[in-house]
């Protein structure tokens, strides 16, 4: 399964970016010791069990060093795969495969980390139908790359930034209460500037869910409650609004708090603090050209 693809020219200039980075004045150790004219071929290779993202990436950092190397994708993003699997094909400029080695390599095992555990999380709520959410708590610069790798891994992104949802958290309504508004009249405020938004409420306690449920949000984040709070909150609530979890949320208490029947979970971890897949580049052919 691929998932819906999230850049156009913007990976050009990310791409950009990051080789140039790297690379600075030019890839001194490259250019001492491979030949203009060597071509090679290499393909790149998972070493652990994970869910693959990032092969269009890679593939474009090594067009960009060399418009006219050859790519193959041999395992699709979203594909599950085991170690020794080849994920990636590539043909031409030995010194361009070299020199761009390391940047797909990070991107790709980024990438793929986060797949792999957020298809981790998803596995652990299917039995309650609970859908797995990502955050805004995402590498700068990165987020439609880690968003992408989310989906890639079975899950959903909550929200692409500040722009695409009226989210109500507690320091919000720490400021708007001191104008002496009420959750509600926040709401009704946030539903009158932006009538074709969804609009979120966050709360930490069941008891704040009285006055929210005067005319409900579309959703209801609970945070850092416990799976009896949840339970609770959603007898309450009896389907007025969706309910969303976050807070402390593991892959070991993931079960837990989808059994207490929330919409969805959403997990900072699945982009904060992923462990990357191991994968390497291993030479197949090389010669000069």
């Amino acid at each position: 399964m691929e998932s819906g693809w999230p850049l156009g020219k913007e990976l050009d200039e990310l791409i950009v970016r990051a080789i140039a980075e790297d690379m600075g004045s030019g890839d001194v150790t490259t250019q001492s010791l491979v030949p203009a004219n060597a071509s090679a071929e290499a393909h790149i290779v998972a070493r652990t069990d994970g869910v693959v993202s990032g092969t269009k990436v890679a593939a474009a950092v090594f067009r960009h060093l060399d418009p006219k190397i050859t790519i193959k994708i041999v395992s699709a993003d979203g594909e599950r795969v085991g170690p020794g699997a080849v994920l990636l094909h590539v043909k031409g400029a030995a010194r361009a495969i070299l020199s761009g080695e390391r940047t797909a390599l990070n991107f790709m095992q980024r990438m793929s980390g986060i797949a792999t555990e957020t298809s981790r999380y998803v596995e652990e709520v299917k039995p309650y139908g609970v859908r797995i959410l990502d955050t805004r708590k995402t590498t700068p610069t990165l987020r439609a790359l880690e968003k992408y790798a989310v989906q890639c891994g079975g899950g959903e992104n909550h929200r692409l930034g500040l722009y695409d949802r009226v989210m109500i958290k507690d320091n919000h309504l720490a400021f708007w209460r001191r104008l002496e508004g009420t959750t509600a009249e926040a709401v009704r405020a946030a539903r009158k500037r932006y009538p074709d938004l969804e609009i979120e409420v966050e709360i930490d306690r069941p008891d704040q869910l009285d006055e929210l449920l005067e005319d409900p949000p579309d959703w209801v984040l609970l945070d850092n409650m416990s799976p009896d709070d949840i339970r609770e909150c959603v007898a309450r609530c009896g389907g007025r609004t969706k309910i969303e979890v976050s807070g402390g949320v593991t892959l070991e208490t993931v079960a837990a708090y989808a059994a207490a029947g929330p919409d969805a979970i959403s997990v900072g971890a699945l982009t904060h603090s992923v462990v990357a897949m191991d994968m390497s580049l291993e030479w197949m052919v090389q010669c000069p050209a």
